[in-house]
């Protein structure tokens, strides 16, 4: 997505961090899914977290910074310059959709053909894109790629991609939430196909820290309990949304009732998925030949993934629970 286009934020080597931090966090701060970090932060966890805007790239190349939240996608891209890089943990799961106009002559995804697809070429929509048409046996150049911008709310300016659905300046897009619903909004009722496979590609939006964060006693021990704090507060994400519909909205500015129309293609159950490691395998391809480099091996982005914090924290979560606390915040104190 464009706001997770970290590897392109202007004057990163500059990027200071005030000094008194406990934890630094490096997100897209207009995202989703980036908010049950900053829930865990003001309701679990104490107040001396902080936020700055970026993503996984802010992570590999500043000190200061010891966790970082991004697609999949970017992980691989900077873990290609940067194998220190580690996933500890999966904060959403989101299927993609594509969204096209009926007016156009497309029915099915084979009408693809020849079309002008919306998308974002070299992150996670455009390999969702990609790969989706792949299942039709239509290839990359089969169909015209179109760039625009993403929206979070309507009326959707010029050059959003809702927008161009609704003037015909492409006949379809695929991209991330609330975007895609905008453009399933911004055409008549029944003038909309929607195609989504999980199967096919689903954002796998993850939490991550460096091989030497993880290294140190000190803030190891920080960022154990930060997540153990996270799993709590994406149980409510998970659960009882409309507890934090409010939250989420203040914090990225969508509108509750668009919230509620997207939350359904979000899983908030976290873990670490099980096929992870083949779905990384299968992408460093995308991303090697998008970044004009030679792809990595399965094995050796396998590396990238790293879940002795997760049973660190899931082991002080059942110690915390075993004690009935939790309900307030706190420090690496266990």
């Amino acid at each position: 997505m464009m706001a997770r286009l970290s590897f392109l934020l202007p004057l990163l080597g500059l990027l200071t961090v005030p000094a008194a931090a406990v934890l630094t966090i490096s997100a897209a701060l207009n995202v989703i899914e980036y908010v049950p970090l900053l829930t865990t932060s003001e309701d679990y966890y104490n107040s001396s977290a902080i936020f700055v805007n970026g993503g996984v790239a802010p992570l590999v190349r500043n000190s200061s910074i010891d966790l970082g939240a991004n697609a999949e996608t970017q992980a691989l891209r900077n873990y290609a310059n940067n194998t220190s890089l580690r996933i500890i943990w999966n904060i959403a799961e989101v299927p993609y959709r594509l969204v096209a106009n009926r007016a156009a002559g497309i029915s099915s995804l084979s009408d693809l053909k020849g079309k002008r697809v919306g998308t974002i070429n070299g992150t996670s929509a455009g390999y969702f894109v990609e790969q989706l048409l792949k299942t039709v046996g239509l290839e990359y150049g089969d169909y015209q790629t179109i760039a625009g911008n993403i929206c979070h709310e309507a009326p959707c300016g010029n050059r959003t991609f809702p927008d161009m659905l609704a003037r015909g300046e492409v006949d379809a897009f695929g991209i991330w939430e609330p975007t895609l619903q905008l453009g399933i909004d911004a055409l008549p009722a029944g003038q909309t196909v929607v195609f989504q496979d999980r199967k096919v590609y689903r954002e796998i939006y993850n939490l991550h820290s460096t091989k030497e964060k993880l290294a140190d006693k000190k803030k190891r021990k920080e960022i154990v309990v930060f997540l153990k704090n996270l799993i709590k507060a994406q149980r409510v994400f998970e659960e009882e949304p409309e507890k934090v519909y409010a939250r989420v909205s203040a914090a990225v500015n969508v509108s509750v009732p668009l919230l509620e129309k997207v939350w359904r293609v979000h899983d908030w159950s976290g873990g670490i998925p099980e096929d992870l490691v083949d779905v990384l395998g299968e992408e460093e391809k995308y991303i090697a030949r998008v970044d004009n480099r030679t792809a990595s091996s399965r094995e050796h982005v396998a590396k990238m993934v790293d879940g002795s914090v997760l049973v660190e924290a899931l082991a002080l979560l059942k110690k915390e629970e075993r004690r009935g606390e939790g309900h307030g915040k706190e420090h690496g104190r266990d």
